[in-house]
């Protein structure tokens, strides 16, 4: 029991530890200011959206957490076992942490450079946020909401992870710009550049995952 209960911390240390790798992945996408990732274009969208009532002047962060809470009660009519803990970690701490990462970064005045400086920014970003989503999606403890969509739709079709993640991020664009999200180069080569790239990314956060894995039952061991 001991052991299993270590094992699930282990995982969501690994996820934590990605979450925060892919969020400043997406972070570097937003202060490039040539267009956001696909899923915070939908949340750029829907911010406007609400800021356009005068009701409320939510930021990207509080947003992009109701968002993605959204996303899990509608994915718990399909499948709950996808549901984790790992998901409300991601769910809770991905847009605080995209607001740390903006708050950290804006001095930077990334959005105020030239193209040649934005572009090599952006497919920085692009494989930071790949790397991090593999390892949140290989620590098996959870996936972030927005993530979770694409998981669930590859595994449920057969079809490969990078395929589906780019039908989904084009899905997320459509949605997003018809509310008045920002739509740029970014964004494009974000939708075709990240699925395929954290595919590749899998293999290696498997191992890395695993190791842990292994350290951990290791050092219980020597402890006994």
């Amino acid at each position: 029991m001991r052991h299993l209960v270590k094992e699930q911390w282990i995982r969501l240390l690994a996820l934590f530890i990605g979450l925060i790798i892919a969020h400043l992945g997406v972070t570097l996408f937003l202060l490039a200011d040539l267009g956001a990732d696909p899923f915070n274009v939908l949340i750029q969208g829907i911010r406007l959206l609400i800021l356009q009532t005068g009701l409320l002047t939510p930021t990207h962060g509080t947003v992009h957490m109701c968002i993605c809470f959204l996303i899990i009660l509608i994915l718990l009519l399909v499948d709950r076992s996808y549901i984790k803990a790992g998901t409300l970690v991601c769910m809770f701490f991905g847009g605080p942490i995209i607001d740390v990462f903006t708050w950290l970064l804006d001095p930077l005045k990334i959005s105020e450079r030239t193209l040649p400086v934005k572009i090599p920014v952006l497919v920085l970003g692009c494989v930071i946020l790949a790397f991090g989503m593999s390892m949140v999606v290989r620590s098996e403890a959870g996936t972030g909401p927005n993530d979770l969509v694409s998981v669930v739709i590859s595994e449920k079709s057969g079809k490969r992870f990078g395929i589906v993640r780019i039908l989904t991020d084009v899905l997320f664009v459509g949605i997003g710009f018809v509310l008045g999200g920002t739509f740029g180069m970014g964004t494009i080569i974000c939708a075709f550049l990240v699925g395929p790239v954290a595919e590749k990314c899998m293999p290696v956060s498997s191992r890395f995952v695993n190791w842990c894995l292994i350290k951990g039952s290791s050092g219980k061991e020597n402890h006994e």
